[in-house]
């Protein structure tokens, strides 16, 4: 391998705000993971990560829209999801009862995701989850 390669692969997908958007992110996160033993877990992140945007930033408001990521390597699948914004805080895990109906999705992504990084900005805010390959959620071997 040339040093200035990687075997990292990385995919992007913007979405205009619309909550169908979040069914095409989920197929496009199926498609793109094929085979993978941590698909499944990937493609309820993203389900839940895209919902998120547009629930609860300007990314749900007209014209609006969020930005998907998914990065491969032969020992991480990381997927991000970028929102536009418009809160005046980062999301952040709330750890709620368990018969809540809202603010149970980033707390069940840190569950399942081995690593889960909030970065904020002036434009918005980015959600990575982490899946390591070999290890399947709670990290138990695939």
């Amino acid at each position: 391998m040339h040093e200035y390669t990687s075997t990292a692969r990385v995919w992007g997908l913007s979405c205009p705000g619309f909550p169908e958007e979040v069914s095409r992110a989920r197929r496009w996160t199926r498609d793109i993971l094929r085979g993978s033993p941590l698909a499944e877990d990937a493609e309820l992140i993203v389900s839940e990560l895209s919902a998120n945007a547009i629930l609860h930033t300007a990314s749900g408001h007209e014209r609006g829209s969020f930005y998907l990521a998914v990065a491969v390597s032969p020992q991480v699948i990381a997927v991000s999801v970028t929102d536009e914004g418009g809160t005046g805080t980062a999301p952040k895990v709330e750890h709620q009862d368990q018969d809540a109906e809202h603010g149970r999705g980033l707390g069940m992504v840190s569950v399942i995701a081995h690593r889960v990084v909030v970065n904020d900005s002036d434009g918005g805010h980015t959600v990575t989850a982490e899946l390591f390959a070999g290890q399947c959620a709670g990290g138990h071997p695939c």
